[in-house]
């Protein structure tokens, strides 16, 4: 079994459960990618520099982060410096032997970037330029499938960006789809681990959580519980599921081995016959941590 297991990096996430069982399933024999979000940290390190995060809506309803340039700066010193070092740092304290890489290396996360996202200011759809952000497009599995048998690879953004010019940049991404992405390409499970314990029906009530979806009408009822940050997880659930995915996750990282009670059903578990039929087709415009 191949498992691609996403952190999130809200407040509340506490990662060292998450590692410990990356290094059970390991010595179990296990393959395992690890990837991970920042948002916190990413919007700490903003605010120490004195510059306030920016957020916007799309007109679809998502609310994500608008990436400029300095906010790219950041990105680059927080996410594949201090996040990913300390986890691999973690993991190789575990015995784990982990590689951390971001989706620039070797052109593990590649796709065109985007100058300009829409958005919608006081009820107007408006064009905001100047975005440093991408829509992942393809994912170099022979790197990842090379790594597996030996290491535990830690991904985490920036992707590389294709430029009108033909050159790169390196661009920020939405890290559940990053890690929707991986899942897909090289056919795994994907557990994307949060401070909640899966999909609510009613958000404020943690005993309506939704336990799995295998039909068409039973994801329409996740899609429409999902809110907020929520909304991201469900739309990188479709797109790892349609990429290849066996089966998505939405779980708690602060419970007792976290992925491997994901994996046993402990959360809101999306299976490929959701996806039957279905032929919405969703598209996040602005990308997120």
């Amino acid at each position: 079994m191949t498992v691609v297991v996403k952190i999130g990096g809200a407040r509340a996430v506490d990662p060292k459960g998450a590692l410990a069982d990356v290094a059970s399933l390991v010595e179990a024999g296990e393959e395992v990618v690890l990837t991970h979000g920042g948002s916190t940290a990413v919007d700490e390190t903003l605010e120490e520099l004195g510059e306030e995060p920016t957020y916007v809506e799309t007109p679809g309803g998502v609310v994500g982060r608008f990436t400029d340039e300095r906010t790219m700066d950041v990105f680059k010193m927080v996410m594949p410096g201090k996040l990913n070092t300390d986890l691999v740092e973690s993991l190789q304290n575990l015995g784990v032997n982990a590689v951390g890489l971001t989706g620039t290396d070797g052109k593990l996360l590649e796709g065109k970037r985007k100058s300009a996202v829409r958005v919608l200011e006081d009820g107007k759809k408006k064009i905001k330029r100047g975005d440093h952000s991408g829509k992942i497009e393809s994912v170099n599995a022979d790197l990842l499938e090379t790594l597996l048998p030996t290491y535990v690879p830690v991904v985490s953004v920036p992707m590389l960006g294709a430029e009108r010019d033909g050159g790169y940049t390196a661009v920020n991404a939405d890290a559940d789809r990053a890690a929707a992405a991986i899942a897909g390409a090289i056919d795994a499970d994907l557990v994307l681990l949060t401070d909640v314990s899966g999909v609510y029906e009613d958000p404020d009530d943690e005993s309506t959580r939704i336990e799995s979806a295998s039909t068409v009408e039973e994801f329409g009822v996740v899609k429409d519980a999902a809110e907020g940050f929520m909304t991201k997880k469900v739309m990188a659930a479709r797109e790892a599921l349609e990429g290849g995915a066996t089966s998505v996750v939405v779980a708690d990282a602060n419970a007792d081995e976290p992925i491997s009670s994901a994996l046993a059903g402990d959360g809101t578990t999306i299976e490929p016959g959701a996806l039957e039929g279905d032929d919405e087709n969703e598209e996040a415009e602005v990308a997120e941590q």
